[in-house]
């Protein structure tokens, strides 16, 4: 079990890490599209992001959770850049397939989400992955058909939502393990 620790620290902590997965996967879709040098470097940066993601669940749900939650977040992120590749490609079939796939990964993060914590209900975190999925798809769309006004404009709307997600995950927490938490709001005026 976690110690206890500052509501706004966890919040604080959770919206930065799912604020990096934003960003680090902005930087791999403009590398693979734009074929750039730093896509090895910049896709293995993406991919700390589910490590450091389960180190906070490590802190309330132990190893076996976070591990799981951490390789179903790395298959996430692997899935999204083979569509991408397989997109840039042409390659239909495999594009289609690979969609497939990542949506069908989302669901089963939802899936394990909504069974290690009562709070996040299967509705509300399938409707939070679906509409993250959606918006990283029409990211890279835009970016490979060099769209960028709309590539930009998934990705902001796209960042908001995952803050909202960091939010919600991080309600979750508290509320199933309230014991964990200081709730001390302190204004300086």
């Amino acid at each position: 079990m976690a110690q206890q620790t500052n509501f706004l620290y966890l919040n604080n902590l959770m919206r930065m890490l799912w604020e990096q997965h934003a960003a680090w996967t902005r930087m791999t879709i403009i590398s693979i599209a734009e074929g750039l040098a730093d896509e090895e470097v910049t896709t293995q940066r993406l991919l700390r992001n589910p490590g450091d993601i389960a180190a906070v669940f490590r802190c309330y749900y132990g190893n076996q959770i976070a591990d799981c939650l951490k390789n179903l977040l790395t298959e996430h992120l692997i899935l999204a850049s083979q569509l991408i590749k397989a997109v840039k490609a042409c390659d239909t079939t495999a594009a289609a397939d690979i969609e497939r796939r990542w949506y069908a990964n989302g669901e089963q993060i939802v899936t394990f989400l909504s069974r290690i914590n009562p709070y996040w209900s299967r509705e509300t975190m399938l409707n939070l992955w679906r509409v993250h999925l959606d918006q990283v798809k029409a990211q890279a769309v835009a970016r490979l058909n060099k769209n960028y006004a709309l590539d930009i404009y998934y990705y902001d709307i796209g960042e908001l939502h995952l803050l909202h997600m960091a939010d919600e995950l991080t309600q979750g927490i508290v509320r199933q393990f309230p014991q964990c938490f200081t709730f001390n709001f302190k204004m300086n005026l």
